[in-house]
């Protein structure tokens, strides 16, 4: 996310390697290539400079008073604060007041309009613990009400569809009342895009917003566009003034011009990222945190937010027990990786914790490697899972050749398995341990505040 322009602020921040104060000159310097930075990042020019100008006014104001601090430090939290309030400031949440609430998803052709739409559904269902339903407007592209049918039935979602009718307006309206019928608090309207704004689209989408009145109407915008994306916002925005914007494929190769200047130039917050086609893979946008993971600093707040909707006490406090008791097993351990997935993709979970993004940047951490291990365990008997200490030569040949692993893969897994085994034991003895394994709390977490 962003590594491009992570590494040219980077960049700009070293020009102040060794310098003892800030002065005019070495602001200068430094200033100019965070603009250089923006720039490259497909930020419109106009709004680079006045961003790198308000930092120029900042670092000069400073007159040095914090000496414990080294200019580059300073810099750092200098341009933080800007790209927080360039993104907004704080983070703006999602009207769904109403029974139905219905919420309005509009976009181009290809930017993540139906995937959003799902992960949406999942999200007010899981989190927000409401009744939503899909509603099937794009009546042009191919497969694009299938394709909401499969994302609905991946989720458990009803989807209104009607596929022998092409007007739109007429399904939305229909949809609306299929949810008031059936008990649906919330109805998300997918309507259909062009490649390019066109008149045809924009008076379709104007119409359906006129005719069902929704209580928040979405823009979603494909991050890899960049200034073209903001572009398009204003266009639409002209149109049917939506209230917020989605920005959607951020684990691509986003250069970080839509996120930095769709605010300021549009007027209209970023509500929610997406990342992924996984239908978990969709977060409340915190301008703060965003700058932060920009700079470098990881994410570790939404990190606990994360675990903490996995955490279950009372299975900390069983499984703290039988590490006392040196008794974690392979249940156990399976239990716990099937916390972790569900808290994300791994990668971008890593890249929360500040200082992992570089280190992980090269390396492929693909989540199937989770699945490699599970076959190993889902190989065992049931009392081989619940007594490791039984595996002698004779299993471990059957459980490879029941899961198509190598033996040295099945050796390699069971002692390092016992070594994790006997460390976390030692350390709950010692009473240096908190968590059951490593990334989950055996406390509750506390929020920030």
């Amino acid at each position: 996310m962003f590594e491009s322009l992570s590494d040219r602020l980077e960049g700009a921040f070293k020009t102040l390697k060794g310098e003892h104060k800030l002065t005019e000159l070495n602001i200068a310097q430094s200033v100019k290539e965070i603009r250089r930075a923006l720039v490259a990042a497909d930020v419109n020019y106009k709004i680079a400079k006045e961003f790198t100008d308000n930092v120029k006014d900042k670092a000069l104001g400073t007159d040095n008073v914090l000496k414990s601090v080294k200019p580059g430090e300073l810099m750092v939290k200098i341009v933080q604060d800007e790209l927080t309030e360039l993104m907004g400031g704080t983070s703006v949440g999602i009207n769904i007041k109403g029974n139905p609430s219905v919420v309005l998803i509009a976009g181009l052709q290809g930017s993540g309009k139906t995937t959003f739409s799902g992960k949406l559904a999942h999200f007010l269902k899981d989190k927000k613990k409401k009744k939503p339903l899909l509603v099937a407007c794009d009546v042009y592209r191919p497969a694009a009400i299938d394709q909401l049918g499969v994302i609905g039935e991946q989720i458990g979602v009803p989807v209104y569809k009607e596929p022998e009718n092409k007007n739109p307006v007429e399904i939305a309206l229909m949809g609306i009342k299929h949810a008031m019928d059936h008990g649906q608090d919330i109805v998300i309207v997918d309507t259909a895009g062009r490649l390019s704004v066109d008149e045809a689209m924009m008076t379709e989408i104007a119409n359906i917003k006129e005719a069902v009145q929704p209580n928040e109407t979405l823009f979603v915008v494909d991050s890899m566009t960049g200034q073209d994306a903001v572009n398009t916002a204003e266009a639409f925005n002209e149109r049917i003034d939506f209230d917020g914007v989605v920005l959607t494929k951020l684990d691509g190769d986003t250069r970080g011009g839509a996120a930095l200047s769709i605010k300021y130039q549009v007027g209209k917050p970023i509500k929610f990222v997406s990342m992924g086609e996984k239908m978990d893979t969709l977060d409340v946008f915190y301008p703060e945190r965003m700058a932060q993971r920009i700079l470098g600093m990881g994410d570790i707040v939404s990190f606990v937010e994360r675990a903490q909707e996995q955490f279950d006490e009372k299975e900390a406090q069983r499984l703290e027990k039988k590490i006392r008791k040196n008794k974690f097993d392979f249940n156990d351990f399976l239990s716990q990786l099937s916390q972790i997935r569900r808290m994300g993709d791994i990668k971008s979970l890593i890249n929360m914790i500040p200082g992992m993004s570089k280190m992980t940047r090269d390396l492929d951490i693909d989540d199937k490697a989770f699945s490699k291990v599970e076959s190993i365990i889902y190989s065992m008997t049931p009392d081989e899972r619940a007594n490791p200490e039984v595996l002698n030569m004779s299993r471990k040949k059957r459980i490879a050749a029941g899961c198509g692993r190598d033996l040295n893969e099945i050796n390699a897994f069971i002692k390092q398995f016992d070594q994790m085994r006997k460390m976390m034991h030692k350390l709950s003895r010692s009473g240096a341990m908190n968590a059951p394994v490593p990334g989950v709390a055996a406390g509750r977490p506390k929020r920030r505040r």
